[in-house]
């Protein structure tokens, strides 16, 4: 019996369900993608940098889910990545400092030696001491590099008809003029005690230019803080700023988001700080921002004039990940120039950034365009001490507080400092640490 048309077109969408449903069985499933985290503090700039890299590596990388973490900053971030390193819970990549502080997570244990990763051959050699040991090097920088220095309120200093200082004595006799103005000569902020840190450690270009064995001495324990003048001039500028009382009055209980609004506004006319803060200013105060300039910290001479240099931050990937192959490719990302715009575009950098071939983007802040004088100069840079010694005592914070304070005196400081380093070259196990030099 023929079949009407419309049983046939019955037939035909059941044939077309059927072979349908079939085709769904045996397609196989897409398979989900992998998921690593990473892991950072909240310190600086380091959170939105992270989330623009993940989103952009994600887009270029959809196999691999990056989840994004953060934690807490400062001494606690540390305190927090050592424990977790040493219960093996480490995230699979995370944002570290390099430099002293990573010496003492003990990289060869807790990291993933990055050395033959073929994006080396792009990283400035200087950055490689601060994440390296011996041949293996187990970070990527992340970030750019930041200046110690003081920043100033560029209008105080055109009203007071002010000259950007060279010498130490010269800076003194400026917060003097300030202080008559009524203004504060020298913003403090020891509510965040690690701010009070800057004078003695943006001093170091001024310790290296008359001292450029001090480093190498300091970390064999030939030489320490009080035996060394240059050293110690840290220290002392703490305390004549305060002894002089060129500090704010709240100085105790301020705050470095304070310390930024007395400078913006010109109620204070320096602030010895880390260029990093220029992103900060930028979003809190964009129409005075640029206001702010900064000059490298001055010594005993004018001819020896120069600004001590912070390395970024690293890349690092924890030894007990699973996702090995997808953590390397991710910090992959982070040294090319999908990975280097995405970064830019989420903070403008506050300093160069150690790669080769990689360029600032026009919209840089007027502290990062005075810092590029000196960074184009030769001799005109040190980096900072903990990048060239393993070495830096937990408690300097403390102890630069009670400095500035006027509860101890520089040479107290100094020598307190001084058994700080050597309790924690101890720890650490350098070789030559027994009894401070004499």
């Amino acid at each position: 019996m023929p079949l009407s048309a419309r049983r046939i077109s019955r037939l035909l969408v059941l044939l077309s369900s059927t072979i349908l449903i079939f085709s769904f069985a045996a397609a196989p499933a897409r398979a989900a993608a992998e998921t690593i985290t990473v892991w950072t503090d909240s310190g600086n700039d380091n959170q939105p940098l992270v989330e623009a890299l993940a989103k952009s590596f994600e887009l270029a990388n959809p196999d691999v889910h990056v989840r994004v973490n953060v934690g807490p900053r400062g001494v606690a971030a540390v305190e927090l990545v050592k424990a977790r390193l040493a219960a093996g819970t480490m995230d699979d990549v995370f944002v570290y400092y390099s430099g002293s502080l990573l010496q003492a997570i003990d990289p060869t244990k807790n990291l993933v030696d990055l050395a033959d990763q073929p994006w080396q051959s792009k990283v400035i050699s200087s950055y490689w001491p601060t994440v390296s040991i011996g041949e293996r090097k187990f970070g990527a920088p992340f970030g750019s590099a930041s200046g110690g220095g003081i920043l100033y309120n560029k209008s105080v200093y055109k009203k007071l008809h002010l000259k950007i200082p060279l010498t130490w004595s010269q800076f003194m006799s400026n917060n003097a003029t300030i202080k008559k103005a009524g203004l504060i000569p020298v913003i403090s902020t020891f509510k965040d005690s690690w701010t009070a840190q800057m004078l003695v450690l943006a001093d170091e270009f001024n310790v290296q230019a008359v001292a450029p064995n001090f480093p190498a001495m300091f970390t064999a324990n030939k030489a320490s803080i009080s035996n060394t003048p240059a050293a110690m001039a840290g220290f002392q500028h703490l305390e004549q700023i305060h002894t002089a009382g060129y500090q704010n009055k709240d100085y105790a209980t301020a705050t470095l988001a304070i310390g930024l609004k007395y400078l913006v506004t010109g109620k204070g006319a320096h602030y010895p700080m880390l260029s990093f803060v220029a992103s900060d200013l930028k979003k809190r105060y964009p129409k005075m921002a640029d206001n702010v300039g900064i000059f490298a910290q001055p010594g005993n001479s004018a001819k020896l004039n120069g600004l001590t240099v912070w390395m970024p931050n690293g890349l690092f990937i924890s030894k007990t990940t699973t996702h090995l192959d997808a953590a390397k490719r991710f910090v992959a990302f982070s040294m090319t120039p999908a990975g280097f715009k995405a970064m830019t575009s989420a903070v403008a950098p506050t300093g160069p950034y150690l790669v080769r071939g990689v360029k600032l983007p026009g919209h840089i802040s007027q502290i990062t365009r005075e810092m590029l004088p000196y960074l184009n100069a030769e001799g005109r840079t040190a980096p900072a001490l903990e990048f060239v010694s393993p070495i830096k005592g937990p408690n300097l914070s403390a102890i630069t507080v009670q400095v500035g304070s006027g509860r101890k005196t520089a040479v107290q400081g100094a020598l307190a400092y001084d058994v700080d380093v050597q309790k924690e070259s101890k720890r650490l196990g350098l070789p030559g640490w027994g009894d401070l030099p004499g």
